[in-house]
């Protein structure tokens, strides 16, 4: 795909003090993350001072070729999950937007919100316009055959995103990788039987598959979470991918047998 774009990130930035130390404090601080809580403090707090967005999608490829997994996490809107949903919802978009970053050479690739469009999300432009953000900034990390790991996609508003912050984005996402990584590793639950891993669900999905283990259909679930019964789907949808089972039974059956939900 030629987007016609050459890379973003200027060869040569000279970064502020005030930069310098704060790159600094945010690396120090992605040490130490090792949960989705701390990420999401993390990415919602120090990191806003650096590269700030409404916004954060963190994915990587699931098990089947055309499966992504997706995280949202943002403090200033409040149906982001949604949002993030349309990302990974077009078979296009996602492939399309890692094609992206691969044409500007694996450097950051800031653009217009409205360019989504040209990329097959439509539906997400106009999301993402409602929410505030007007331009999204793409940059993740790839493996030796230059196959995208992991990518993550910032939703700015126009004054977020300039040239030092694009090359703070440069620096800081090889850390954003590494801690968001860290809070995906399936670890064996104390007192779990050997051999069965907790695929990490977050705190909302087991919320979900608790509600789902007690017999309550999607509507009954958003009332009691007070989320939309679209948003409790698109969560089954998630707890069915990373669980890797074809139902909600599955899903109970396998979260109870990894004590993921309590009985």
């Amino acid at each position: 795909m030629d987007t016609g774009h050459e890379p973003d990130t200027p060869r040569s930035v000279l970064l502020e003090s005030r930069e310098l130390e704060a790159l600094l404090l945010n690396i120090d601080a992605s040490l130490s993350v090792n949960a989705a809580r701390q990420f999401y403090t993390w990415t919602q707090g120090l990191l806003q001072g650096l590269v700030p967005h409404r916004m954060l999608f963190c994915l990587r490829r699931g098990g089947e070729p055309s499966a992504y997994v997706l995280d949202t996490f943002s403090a200033l809107v409040s149906d982001a999950t949604e949002l993030g949903s349309l990302l990974t919802r077009d078979p296009v978009l996602m492939p399309n937007l890692a094609e992206l970053w691969k044409t500007a050479r694996y450097a950051p690739a800031v653009r217009e919100v409205s360019h989504l469009g040209t990329l097959g999300g439509s539906a997400l432009a106009r999301a993402l316009e409602r929410a505030g953000v007007a331009r999204i900034a793409v940059h993740g990390c790839h493996d030796a055959d230059g196959e995208m790991t992991t990518l993550f996609v910032f939703a700015c508003r126009p004054s977020d995103i300039g040239v030092n912050q694009t090359y703070l984005l440069q620096l800081i996402v090889p850390f954003l990788s590494a801690a968001w990584t860290r809070t995906q590793i399936r670890e064996r639950e104390p007192g779990s039987p050997r051999g069965i891993c907790a695929p990490v669900l977050t705190a909302r999905e087991r919320e979900v598959l608790h509600w789902i283990y007690l017999g309550k259909g999607n509507a009954e679930v958003g009332t009691i979470l007070h989320i939309s019964s679209l948003t409790v789907k698109n969560h089954v949808q998630k707890i069915l991918r990373k669980l890797n089972v074809a139902n909600r039974a599955q899903a109970v059956g396998k979260a109870l047998e990894a004590r993921l939900i309590r009985p």
